[in-house]
């Protein structure tokens, strides 16, 4: 016999079954579809635009990522251990000896990008993704794996070119990036995080960035497109698939996307790339002044109607600029027919052409126009390089420059300072706690410091175990220290 439980409805559940019902069938019956009303809001037109830009983005991202790798490498770092306070005791040094001080080595890791320029196995990348690397790792995009070695690196621009031994490789295309204009679109790509192979798209947000900070020669490419830790070195192509930039930097509070990232352009990347590879450093054109931009005072003061061009102040001796007849208070108008609107502009130009070549210039003196054609030199050697640190002693590991016109004006120091600036101090250098970066030295044992010619003959004849004395200015004042051996 079966047993039957009596099923009794209350009034809420009787109105909610009905509800339910009544929704079922009515879909079910095509009286009432959400997935078609959303679908019915999308234009056939829309959907087959948005297509299109899916397939041309894909069809971009398809030709550039064979070119892209991924770079790996591996540093060794000398760490200078602290005193221990039972060393001290004559009990523990008996049995251990005094090994307090002996420096520690560990190895270091990181991740970059860098993109294949030739087909027999050169790779453009960033200075500071394979600067002091002991091993170099490259990965291509289908998986095969190389040792790489250093053809030569540019801290002035961030640039560097390595090569591995492998022939028939991708190649990527070369771009105008003095064709950019702002709102192009752009595609970044690279290894952020160590996740090869990354795309990401945005616009150019601005052109001709300078004073940013990341390198003495600037002219960056400004973009929206997520650049993150990681994408160094990788590649910023346009809708052609082209490359108009090598990805070099964000700007961050966080150290992560903020929607700022910067990329080197072309034009400046490929002059440095053939110089490292044809003869394995940088040849950079002189013009032997010193400038600095115009301010409305300044303007004002030579009589000038715009805030524009680079101001003279100084003119080297004997220097291409001084033969041809410029004078400190000329103001470059115009060099090889392109206007200089600001003094990085010339900087830069004049860097980026070949000694020896004639150029013509226009100049504003009092109230006259004027040509003139300079004969281009070749930089000073210890005008391009800055001192990397590399002494047995206690300024090892500290990293300066000479002081240019945008350093004065970046610090805003005093026009009489002379020295050179700490542009970086390593972690495990022994001056770690006592300099900082943007301290100008301006005497060091009491001889004084006034480029890094200076610097180094000085710094290279101090014995690992001497105390050093600096002069350096700070803050807005000069100030003694004093850097101990014991």
């Amino acid at each position: 016999m079966i047993s039957r439980k009596r099923v009794s409805f209350t009034v809420p559940t009787l109105v909610r079954t009905c509800f339910i019902l009544g929704l079922i069938l009515a879909i079910n019956s095509g009286s009432w579809s959400y997935t078609y009303a959303a679908e019915s809001k999308i234009s056939q037109k829309s959907v087959n635009i948005l297509t299109e830009i899916g397939e041309a983005m894909a069809e971009v991202a398809e030709a550039v990522k064979p070119t892209i790798v991924n770079i790996s490498t591996t540093r060794t770092v000398k760490i200078q251990t602290g005193q221990n306070p039972l060393m001290e005791d004559p009990f523990f040094r008996r049995f251990f000896g005094d090994q307090s001080r002996l420096p520690k080595e560990r190895k270091t890791a990181s991740l970059g990008s860098g993109v294949i320029v030739s087909s027999g196995g050169y790779i453009l990348t960033s200075s500071h993704v394979v600067q002091g690397a002991d091993e170099i790792n490259v990965t291509l995009s289908d998986k095969r794996e190389f040792k790489g070695k250093i053809i030569g690196y540019d801290a002035m621009t961030d640039l560097g070119v390595i090569k591995i031994d492998a022939d028939n490789l991708p190649t990527i295309k070369w771009g105008d990036s003095d064709k950019l204009r702002v709102g192009d679109t752009v595609l970044a790509f690279g290894s952020p995080y160590g996740l090869s192979q990354t795309v990401t798209s945005g616009i150019v947000s601005a052109v001709g960035r300078a004073n940013v900070g990341i390198a003495d020669y600037e002219d960056f490419i400004q973009t929206d497109a997520a650049i993150n830790p990681g994408n160094s070195g990788g590649a910023l192509v346009n809708v052609k698939g082209e490359l108009i930039g090598i990805n070099t930097a964000i700007f961050s509070t966080s150290g992560g996307y903020q929607g700022i990232g910067f990329a080197i352009p072309t034009s400046m990347a490929k002059a440095v790339m053939d110089s490292l590879i044809t003869k394995g450093k940088v040849i950079r054109g002189w013009l032997g002044v010193t400038i600095q931009p115009l301010t409305q005072e300044l303007a004002k003061q030579f009589n000038l109607k715009e805030e524009k061009g680079a101001l003279v102040g100084d003119v080297a001796e004997g220097g291409p600029a001084e033969k041809a007849g410029l004078q400190r208070g000329d103001v470059i108008t115009e060099y090889e027919g392109k206007k200089v609107d600001e003094p990085y502009q010339l900087r830069n130009m004049v860097a980026n052409t070949a000694p020896g070549q004639g150029v013509d210039i226009k100049i504003i003196r009092g109230d006259k126009t004027e040509a003139r054609q300079v004969t281009i030199g070749e930089m000073p050697t210890q005008m391009q390089k800055p001192s990397k640190g590399e002494f047995n002693n206690l300024l090892k590991g500290v990293t300066v420059q000479n002081l240019t016109p945008d350093v004065y004006n970046q610090l805003n120091l005093p026009k009489r300072l002379r020295g050179v600036v700490v542009s970086e101090v390593a972690g495990d250098s022994p001056a770690a706690m006592s300099l900082m970066q943007g301290d100008v030295i301006q005497e060091i044992n009491r001889q004084k410091i006034a480029n890094v010619t200076d610097y180094e003959k000085v710094v290279s004849e101090i014995n690992a175990d001497k105390n050093i004395l600096l002069l350096i200015f700070r803050g807005g004042t000069s100030l003694f220290l004093t850097l101990s051996a014991k």
